[in-house]
């Protein structure tokens, strides 16, 4: 199959790529390179691996030529990067990918699949599934919603979408990111020997990057019958973790001296959300645990492996930073990068 991803050398993208094409697919990867594309340039890749160096807001629809299937994962991916400009994460996570979706019907790929997030859910009571009245609180959960139900619309007998809501995903990529609540939770654990939480009642689901990538697969692999015009939640109804018990377990999975800090704050976005719909309709059951990224990252920091890398993205990301006023003038203080 012939398969396009968008925002491809991403946190995610970078583990979901090299596993396409070692199942034998022809993968595009389109994405702008902020953080550099060496590891996807790897020789094993290059047969059936075209990197393109390009924008989803504005690249030519002849990339979409012979493609059987779009993964539409490029994006301002958090929360506190999408509140730094709230009109441009409107503009790529919003109308950005929405024209991936309208370019890809318009040039006949047969199917389109969007990466959205289960933060759309924001403020939950009782545990939320597809059919949940949603409540995004973000300006990246709200970029999201719009672009859920723009690419939905587009749903009809020949194109098939279909939405993977995505729990907060941890874990180890090539493309490695500390901004999110587990890993940066394991490396304040190995640098400092403490956690420190704040929103310790607040309910978040949360799953491991081999784990997404396979849902990704499972997602393949599925009559298009079965999914399309579908949103799915993406997780395992055991990963449902207040953020104190989540500080709590990652602390208990090693033998590591470990100092809790847990408190509380006015943080809205809580929910916990059921799982039941991906496991009847794709049969798809997590396979890792928060403890094996754990001991498996706390030993990758031991090594020294992703420190470097560390100090390698945030060279990369202090050099994107410079090239970009706005960022520049959000991110600094009396002329220096904070």
């Amino acid at each position: 199959m012939n398969i396009l991803v968008t925002g491809g050398a991403g946190y995610v993208g970078s583990v979901l790529i090299p596993s396409l094409v070692k199942s034998g697919h022809k993968v595009k990867c389109l994405d702008r390179f902020f953080f550099g594309n060496e590891y996807l340039s790897s020789k094993e890749f290059n047969e059936n691996l075209e990197l393109i160096n390009d924008d989803i807001r504005w690249f030519d629809s002849k990339i979409l030529k012979d493609v059987d299937l779009v993964f539409d994962l490029a994006a301002l991916s958090n929360d506190p990067v999408g509140e730094l400009d709230p009109e441009k994460t409107y503009e790529i996570n919003h109308l950005g990918r929405v024209r991936v979706a309208t370019l890809s019907k318009k040039m006949g790929v047969p199917q389109y699949i969007l990466a959205s997030s289960a933060s759309i859910y924001g403020q939950q009571s009782e545990i939320a599934d597809e059919t949940s009245e949603v409540f995004p609180i973000t300006t990246y959960s709200k970029a999201n919603r719009k672009a859920e139900i723009d690419t939905l619309k587009l749903d009809d007998s020949t194109f098939s979408v279909s939405c993977m809501r995505f729990s907060s995903v941890y874990g180890i990529s090539p493309r490695m990111r500390f901004d999110i609540s587990v890993n940066s939770m394991i490396l304040d654990l190995f640098k400092t020997g403490k956690i420190t939480v704040r929103g310790m009642n607040n309910q978040r689901p949360f799953i491991h990057i081999k784990d997404a990538v396979k849902a990704y697969e499972a997602m393949l692999k599925t009559p298009k019958e079965k999914i399309k015009g579908e949103i799915f939640n993406i997780g395992s109804d055991e990963q449902n973790y207040k953020i104190g018990n989540l500080a709590k377990e990652i602390a208990s999975s090693l033998d590591e001296k470990c100092e809790l800090e847990l408190g509380d704050n006015k943080d809205f976005r809580s929910y916990a959300v059921s799982f039941k719909k991906i496991r009847e309709v794709l049969k798809f059951e997590t396979k890792y645990t928060l403890k094996d990224c754990t001991r498996e990252m706390f030993n990758e920091l031991k090594q020294g492996t992703l420190e470097e890398s560390i100090k390698t993205i945030t060279l990369k990301w202090y050099n994107h930073i410079k090239s970009d006023p706005i960022l520049y003038q959000k991110f600094q203080i009396n002329g220096k990068i904070l």
